[in-house]
């Protein structure tokens, strides 16, 4: 069963985790379900002794190698939050080797929604935003001392050549990665005293219920360094779902947010540090996406998500360029952005386009048929054919890897003539073709073509 990993069945999960449970005085588990999304680890739910909770662990054993630390170092991080108010769930049992479902934890369950779409309609995200505040302060609260010894500390220089290793190991090629990395080797911030960073701290990993925060989750990538990483995440485009107009998290303004979070945690937000992490963060979570397909290709996990969400870099290089293009010179952000390329009707036989769309076609007839976590994957798989029939037609003018190492080696820059219009060309043509409602697309198009 490929999607499980090394797990061999359903009946084995339940039996490993019947082991897990006894040694918390839980009994055996009821009603598991595998929960939907999660680009990285699997989320499963579940009922013992008539309560909810939560499984989270890796989908193999392997996948863990190279992490920063395993599921009982993030399980202890866990303990300390919840220990000190942070809404973090409460951690019941770790799983060991024994019970023969590899690494993770078990979480008594929280009430309210993940779902970014469902938070963002609630009644008064302006409460939510500064309870959002709250906690993030409370995370960088946190001491050293409660905390294990082996959560490690960023170093900034160290962290940027690692991505820059990320881009090389992904091909080299895509040029305004490489205009990312450049902009951050040259605007490297000082260190400042670290706090705990969450690492994570977005919608999709925040619980909400009537406009109130009820839990943190997802707490992988903690790590010590600067509090603006941690406040930059959140407000990434990609992370404001579809209130792109609402920069703080899709709930209020930046401000609002920054007020907040200074009187809970008596720090001041520095807009430069701010805006450096806001770069970084793009940029490393476009590299996320590309080694998603990595995954998929190594065997570790053959889940759909992971190679369609390694065509979700293209959203990233748009917010990317839409982040560096005020650093072009005034001539060339005022440069027409080239004509999109007239897409001839196919004639004769079918095209890869066209069977990609016939398949997509028939999948919707089906999808009534299914349900849960087989529901999410059908429509995984429309989109990844949708990707396909998209991007039947489109064409690369120049050489991709060659133009990203002349940006990285600074021959080539946003003063270049004619590049910056080049670039906003090709991220609005590669993302029609891999996300088109991507919310940031309608905003770039408009603002660089004029276009609705």
């Amino acid at each position: 069963m490929s999607r499980m990993g090394e797990i061999e069945s359903a009946e084995a999960l339940e039996q490993g985790l019947a082991r897990a449970l006894a040694r918390a005085g839980r009994q055996a588990p009821e009603g598991l379900r595998r929960l939907t999304g999660g680009a990285t680890m699997e989320s499963w739910r579940f009922s013992s002794g008539g309560e909810d909770y939560v499984l989270r662990r890796a989908p193999s054993l392997s996948f863990m190698e190279g992490r920063p630390f395993g599921h009982e170092t993030e399980a202890a991080i866990i303990r300390a939050a919840h220990a000190a108010g942070v809404t973090a769930p409460e951690v019941i049992v770790e799983l060991e080797l024994g019970d023969g479902i590899g690494s993770g934890f078990v979480m008594r369950a929280l009430s309210g929604t993940p779902d970014p779409r469902a938070i963002l309609k609630m009644s008064d995200p302006d409460r939510l935003l500064r309870e959002v505040a709250r906690d993030l302060a409370g995370i960088h609260g946190l001491q050293r001392a409660a905390l294990p010894n082996d959560v490690p500390e960023m170093d900034y220089a160290e962290a940027v050549e690692e991505l820059a290793e990320q881009f090389a190991e992904a091909g080299g090629d895509r040029p305004i990665i490489a205009l990312g990395l450049k902009w951050l080797r040259d605007n490297l911030p000082a260190r400042v005293e670290p706090v705990l960073n969450h690492g994570d701290y977005r919608l999709g990993n925040l619980l909400a219920e009537d406009s109130h925060l009820t839990g943190v989750l997802d707490w992988e990538l903690a790590h010590f360094g600067d509090r603006h990483e941690d406040l930059a995440f959140g407000c990434m485009a990609v992370w404001r779902f579809a209130r792109v107009d609402r920069p703080a998290l899709g709930l209020g303004s930046l401000q609002d947010y920054v007020d907040a979070y200074e009187a809970e945690s008596g720090a001041t937000v520095d807009a430069r540090r701010f805006r450096f992490w806001l770069v970084y963060r793009t940029v490393w979570w476009a590299l996320g996406c590309l080694r998603m397909a990595s995954f998929w290709r190594s065997g570790d996990d053959r889940m759909l998500e992971r190679v369609v969400i390694s065509r979700r870099t293209s959203e990233q290089e748009l917010d990317l360029l839409l982040l560096l293009e005020e650093e072009a010179p005034e001539e060339e952000q005022a440069r027409p952005v080239p004509p999109a390329e007239e897409k001839l009707e196919p004639l004769g036989e079918a095209s890869v386009g066209e069977i990609a769309t016939a398949i997509s076609e028939w999948l919707a007839t089906v999808k009534d048929r299914m349900e849960g976590h087989d529901r999410f994957q059908l429509a995984v798989a429309r989109n990844a054919l949708g990707m396909i029939a998209r991007g039947d037609n489109i064409e690369v003018e120049f050489d991709d890897e060659l133009l990203a190492c002349e940006l990285l080696e600074g021959g080539r820059s946003l003063a270049t003539s004619g590049l910056l219009a080049m670039l906003r060309r090709t991220a609005l043509d590669k993302l029609a073709a891999d996300v088109p409602k991507y919310p940031m697309l309608a905003l770039a198009r408009a603002k660089w073509t004029g276009e609705d």
